[in-house]
Protein backbone atom coordinates (compact mmCIF):
# COMPACT_ATOMS: atom_id res chain seq x y z
CA UNK A 1 0.00 0.00 0.00
CA UNK A 2 2.62 2.40 0.89
CA UNK A 3 4.21 2.37 -2.66
CA UNK A 4 0.73 2.78 -4.50
CA UNK A 5 0.83 5.68 -2.10
CA UNK A 6 4.38 7.25 -2.82
CA UNK A 7 3.54 6.49 -6.76
CA UNK A 8 0.09 8.70 -6.39
CA UNK A 9 2.36 11.83 -4.69
CA UNK A 10 4.85 11.36 -7.62
CA UNK A 11 2.45 11.06 -9.93
CA UNK A 12 0.78 14.17 -9.16
CA UNK A 13 3.95 16.55 -9.30
CA UNK A 14 4.71 15.83 -12.51
CA UNK A 15 2.95 16.36 -16.00
CA UNK A 16 3.29 14.34 -18.96
CA UNK A 17 2.26 14.89 -22.72
CA UNK A 18 0.74 11.80 -23.84
CA UNK A 19 1.47 11.81 -27.63
CA UNK A 20 -0.54 9.17 -29.72
CA UNK A 21 0.90 9.31 -33.31
CA UNK A 22 -2.06 8.52 -36.09
CA UNK A 23 -0.23 5.90 -38.15
CA UNK A 24 -2.52 4.83 -41.27
CA UNK A 25 -2.77 1.47 -40.15
CA UNK A 26 -5.22 -1.20 -38.43
CA UNK A 27 -5.60 -1.17 -34.61
CA UNK A 28 -7.70 -4.60 -35.09
CA UNK A 29 -5.47 -7.03 -37.00
CA UNK A 30 -7.93 -10.10 -36.15
CA UNK A 31 -10.77 -9.89 -33.49
CA UNK A 32 -14.10 -10.30 -35.44
CA UNK A 33 -13.14 -9.26 -38.99
CA UNK A 34 -16.29 -10.69 -40.33
CA UNK A 35 -18.32 -7.83 -38.75
CA UNK A 36 -18.26 -4.67 -40.59
CA UNK A 37 -17.75 -2.37 -37.11
CA UNK A 38 -17.07 -4.18 -33.60
CA UNK A 39 -19.75 -2.22 -31.05
CA UNK A 40 -19.94 -4.06 -27.51
CA UNK A 41 -22.59 -2.82 -25.09
CA UNK A 42 -22.53 -3.85 -21.49
CA UNK A 43 -25.01 -3.15 -19.60
CA UNK A 44 -24.64 -1.80 -16.12
CA UNK A 45 -27.30 -0.23 -13.29
CA UNK A 46 -24.97 2.75 -11.53
CA UNK A 47 -24.76 4.99 -14.70
CA UNK A 48 -25.54 8.65 -14.86
CA UNK A 49 -26.72 9.05 -18.19
CA UNK A 50 -28.57 6.40 -20.66
CA UNK A 51 -25.21 6.08 -23.06
CA UNK A 52 -21.81 6.80 -23.21
CA UNK A 53 -19.86 5.92 -25.92
CA UNK A 54 -15.97 5.26 -25.00
CA UNK A 55 -13.41 5.76 -27.96
CA UNK A 56 -11.42 2.56 -28.86
CA UNK A 57 -9.38 4.10 -32.16
CA UNK A 58 -7.45 5.90 -30.07
CA UNK A 59 -7.97 8.30 -32.70
CA UNK A 60 -10.85 10.18 -30.93
CA UNK A 61 -10.87 14.34 -30.16
CA UNK A 62 -12.86 14.04 -27.26
CA UNK A 63 -10.97 10.46 -25.80
CA UNK A 64 -11.95 8.57 -23.77
CA UNK A 65 -15.42 9.32 -25.20
CA UNK A 66 -16.04 8.72 -28.85
CA UNK A 67 -16.65 11.73 -31.26
CA UNK A 68 -16.98 9.17 -34.49
CA UNK A 69 -13.10 9.39 -35.56
CA UNK A 70 -13.16 5.76 -35.89
CA UNK A 71 -15.88 6.24 -39.27
CA UNK A 72 -12.35 7.88 -40.70
CA UNK A 73 -9.64 5.64 -39.09
CA UNK A 74 -11.62 2.22 -40.35
CA UNK A 75 -12.19 4.04 -44.02
CA UNK A 76 -8.36 5.26 -44.07
CA UNK A 77 -6.91 1.33 -43.11
CA UNK A 78 -9.86 -1.15 -43.83
CA UNK A 79 -10.28 -1.57 -39.89
CA UNK A 80 -12.95 -2.11 -38.07
CA UNK A 81 -12.65 -0.62 -35.10
CA UNK A 82 -15.87 1.01 -33.18
CA UNK A 83 -16.94 1.93 -29.69
CA UNK A 84 -17.63 0.51 -26.53
CA UNK A 85 -21.10 1.45 -25.27
CA UNK A 86 -21.96 1.30 -22.04
CA UNK A 87 -25.89 1.52 -21.29
CA UNK A 88 -28.02 2.41 -17.91
CA UNK A 89 -29.46 -1.16 -17.60
CA UNK A 90 -33.10 -0.97 -16.00
CA UNK A 91 -32.82 -2.11 -12.38
CA UNK A 92 -34.93 -5.03 -12.13
CA UNK A 93 -36.86 -5.83 -8.80
CA UNK A 94 -38.02 -9.42 -7.80
CA UNK A 95 -39.84 -10.51 -5.17
CA UNK A 96 -39.45 -14.09 -3.50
Amino acid sequence: MRQIKNYIAAASWSRALVVVRAEAQAINPEIRKNEEKVVDSVAAAELSKPLTAYCRCWRSGTFPLCDGSHAKHNKATGDNVGPLLLKKAERVTSYI
